[in-house]
């Protein structure tokens, strides 16, 4: 396809050295190559060109950014963020690579086979040790509470929440399809809550 754009380009430098129009150019260029002829538009762009005395047929190098960020060396330093935390948005990836934001999207799907997993949540599970803390304590408060109550002057309460839980989005990791998935444990920030109560 290149190769019949330099064709095409070559043509109309032959026809605007002839002195042809921009609408002759492109009339004999459909005559020629009838469907797959170059637009309007660029005709006028290459008449432009070879008019100001350019001998060129292929276009000028652009200065700034190379057309593609998708270069090994991005990758890698992706590959080496991702590692470093799992957690971390596209768009925080993409300010410390300096580069766009669908391009670091595009790395870690295509390049790294990676896809954004949330924490799948699954119900509270206790080890022994914490079961055996909680009686321990309960325990303990049965045997006291005598003792606390009859310290009791005055008093007021506030209800606070026992925890704050991340949300599904915090949990967000950026996983290989082979990578196990993660786990949360299911929290409800609405029903957990704790008295404090001052005196």
């Amino acid at each position: 396809m290149l190769e019949l754009e330099l064709e095409q380009r070559t043509n109309i430098k032959f026809l605007v050295k002839l002195g042809k129009g921009g609408n002759k150019i492109r009339e004999m260029l459909v005559q020629v190559y009838g469907d797959i002829a170059v637009k309007k538009t660029a005709v006028y762009k290459w008449l432009k060109r070879f008019s100001e005395g350019k001998e060129s047929v292929t276009d000028e190098e652009r200065s700034g950014q190379p057309a593609t960020s998708r270069t090994e060396e991005n990758i890698a330093k992706i590959c080496q963020i991702e590692r470093e935390n799992p957690r971390l948005t596209v768009r925080s990836i993409a300010e410390q690579v300096n580069i766009d934001r669908e391009i670091v999207k595009k790395i870690l799907n295509e390049d790294l086979d990676m896809r954004k997993v949330y924490a799948k949540k699954v119900p509270k599970e206790l080890t022994e040790e914490q079961k055996q803390r909680r009686v321990t304590i309960c325990q303990d408060l049965l045997e006291r509470q005598d003792d606390i109550l009859g310290c009791v002057i005055t008093g007021d309460e506030t209800w606070n929440y026992q925890y704050d839980p991340e949300t599904k989005r915090q949990t967000a990791q950026w996983k290989t399809a082979n990578s196990p998935r993660p786990k949360k444990f299911h929290r409800s920030k609405s029903r957990v809550k704790y008295v404090a109560d001052f005196f």
